[in-house]
This record gives structure tokens, sequence and C-alpha cells, in this order.
């Protein structure tokens, strides 16, 4: 049996991140109190957190001291030091456990794993030699050449053509393990957030519709434009992938929707993840909430849906775009409040650069056409592209 953790205990965060912020706060709007470890002086969730070990994530004394301190810990992104989650795991409850974070953190070890537990992923080779490149199966091309390790938000990805083009980019990528992913004419990407507790009860959000940009999220759309079907599908892919993992936490499962119609999954995410903001206005509990509360052991929220939902990706772009402008404004946000059912959320970093995520907002409305239609003039006010896109 799971001992729930009680309310005033101490809650242990590894990142400092815009997630780690907003997991902090719903943390302490349950009770708890969060110690945050993280490096940097200036971190979005050290600004709000209860307390701030600035420290590297494999600082020995700055990791005892949040193992002297937390009841249990978890972390906010999927490239903190497997050995860190080790350590906090002798004295505290951890979760995700180390094992599930090392999965995803390695593109390899994810699609073997993807692939073990039945889920259906785009065609791919591993390359771990320049010859590996060269003798890659021709119907992979065109293909898109992924690190195995540290790659996100289209970061660690160049598209090839030819096998030598494959070779290259390896040889760009330091010659560290890659895979050849075959390219694939996309009908949509939709991302599937789950919640899975030390009980193995399993909840999931409503699938979300992602659009992208420069291989960023752009926006998500909730629910998914897409057939009833194909959204039951996805719920159950993801509910599989977090049993298979016997995962404990929050998890975003992202996937491909080809023109044919095939559902794939793309890549998973150990962590709250950025398609699943709206939750924190539009459904009974947050993915955030949940997070939290299987962290202390308490029983999962509901994840039902209030309104249909539109998030908008506030990127440091916006901070520039006025005309002309040659170095960041803060934004009229009175164009975005003007909306009275838009939900503005900005994460508290002092500087914004082009293509930082430094916010977001969230549309509601009653139909999904009346969300999108307040997204798009939002777009339109802040001089981000593609509102007529969606």
């Amino acid at each position: 049996m799971t001992i729930a953790i009680p309310p005033g205990a101490w809650l242990g965060l590894l990142g400092g991140g815009q997630l780690g912020r907003m997991f902090c706060m719903a943390a302490q709007s349950l009770g708890y109190r969060v110690a945050v470890l993280d490096p940097s002086d200036h971190s979005p969730a050290g600004s709000v957190a209860d307390r701030h070990i600035r420290a590297d994530y494999l600082d020995p004394e700055g990791l005892a001291r949040m193992a002297g301190l937390v009841a249990a810990a978890t972390t906010e992104f999927e490239n903190v030091p497997a050995a860190a989650l080790e350590f906090l795991a002798r004295t505290a409850r951890v979760a995700p456990a180390a094992a599930s974070v090392a999965i995803a953190q390695d593109r390899i070890s994810e699609k073997e794993f993807l692939a073990r537990c039945g889920a259906a992923v785009a065609p791919f080779a591993v390359l771990r030699r320049e010859d590996d490149a060269l003798a890659a199966d021709a119907a992979l091309l065109p293909g898109i050449v992924k690190s195995a390790r540290l790659g996100y938000d289209g970061k660690g990805q160049i598209r090839v053509a030819t096998r030598a083009e494959a070779a290259a980019a390896f040889v760009a990528m330091g010659g560290a393990a890659c895979v050849l992913e075959q390219r694939l004419t996309l009908e949509r990407e939709v991302s599937v957030v789950v919640a899975r507790d030390e009980r193995g009860d399993v909840v999931t959000w409503p699938v979300a519709e992602n659009h992208h940009r420069d291989g960023v999220l752009d926006v998500s759309i909730v629910p998914a434009r897409v057939t009833g079907a194909l959204a039951a599908a996805a719920l159950a892919t993801a509910t599989n992938v977090a049993t298979q993992l016997d995962y404990r936490g929050v998890l975003c499962v992202e996937m491909f929707v080809t023109a044919q119609g095939q559902l794939l999954v793309n890549e998973i995410a150990p962590r709250p993840h950025n398609s699943g903001h709206y939750t924190i206005d539009a459904c009974v509990t947050s993915q955030f909430e949940q997070q939290a509360r299987v962290l202390a052991g308490l029983p999962l929220g509901a994840p039902h849906q209030h309104l249909p939902a539109v998030m908008v990706n506030l990127l440091g772009d916006v901070w520039f775009a006025d005309a002309g402008a040659d170095a960041p404004r803060e934004p009229d946000w009175t164009r975005v409040l003007r909306h009275p059912q838009a939900k503005l959320h900005l994460y508290g970093k002092a500087e914004a650069r082009r293509g930082r995520k430094m916010g977001h907002v969230t549309c509601l409305a009653p139909t999904l056409d009346e969300a999108l239609a307040t997204a798009r003039a939002i777009k339109r006010d802040l001089g981000i592209p593609g509102a007529d896109e969606l």
C-alpha cells in the first residue's frame, strides 16, 4: 500500500524551468512545501519555490541537502542525470523512477522499448558508425537523422535525402549514436498526457492536436480534430505505454497521424508537457496537480475537460514583434486580456530571447471554433505567425 505524504511535508524537484514553476504552484496549492535543486541563480521554479538549492544536479552537497529535506522528489526535464534520481531514491520516494527516465533519455532505447510493447513507430535504423549510414536501407530515404540523446524542440535533427547525406549528418553530430528515421507524410501530430500512480491506476487527458513552427510547439488544440476511433486508439496507446513502462508520474506520448491514417508513436516525455498546459484552465485536475498527487501518494484527480481549449505558445519573438524593434519590449498584454476567456501565463523569465519559451495563452470557449477564433485574433495582435493556418 502506498502511504500518502501529508500536506506540510517537503517535495523535491530537480530542474528550475517553467514546468517546475507550474509544479511548485500546484503542489503549494495542495499544502506542500517545495525545494528546487537547480544551478541557476534566477530560475522560474526557484523564484516561487519554498527553498532553492543552487547546485548542479550531481553536486554531492546539493543532493545531500535535498535528500535530508524532502519526503519525495521528481524532475521537470528528462535529461536530468539518472544518478541524481538514484541517489534521492535511497531516502525518498522518487517518481518517475530513474529507469523510466533513462529509456526516454535515449532515442534508441525508447524506440526499442516502444517496439517491445507493441506500439507502432516510423521505420528507422540505428546508426552507430558512419558505415551504418552508408549501408542504410534505401526505403528509409528521404529521412531524418536524429541524435539518440539530448534532442528536443527540433534540435539534434538533420533532414537527409541520400546515404551520403546521412553519413555527413552522422559526422556533423559528432559521431555519437543516432537513428535514421524515414520521413513520412503527416496528416497531423497529436499527443496524450497520461498519469499513472503507485497503485497502477491510470488516467488520460483528451487527445491534443499539435502544430509546430521551426520544431517548437506553436499551438495545441483540444480536443484534437480527429475521429473518435483514432482518439480512442491514441488514448489506448498512451495507457499501454505507461503501463508497460511501469511508469509513476505524468507522461506525455507524442504521436504522428500519417496521411494514410496510421497512428505512430514519435517519442515519450517523462514529465508534464507543453501540450498539456491547457489542463491548468480547462480541466478538473491539471497535469501539474496530478504530478504532485502521484508524488505525494494521493488518489488521482479527474482529468475531465470543462471547455474546448486552444493553447498558444508565447516565445521570446513576441517581445521583438514591433516593427523595427532591435531590443526586446514588453508586449501590451491588454491585447490578450481583452478576450475575457483567454488565460495568460507568463513564466517569470527575466530575459526575452527569440525562440525562448516565455509563456502561453489558453483560449477557452463553449465551442472549439470560438476558441480557435480567439487564438487567431491573439496571434495576429501579438505578431505571432500562422493565425490563418489553424
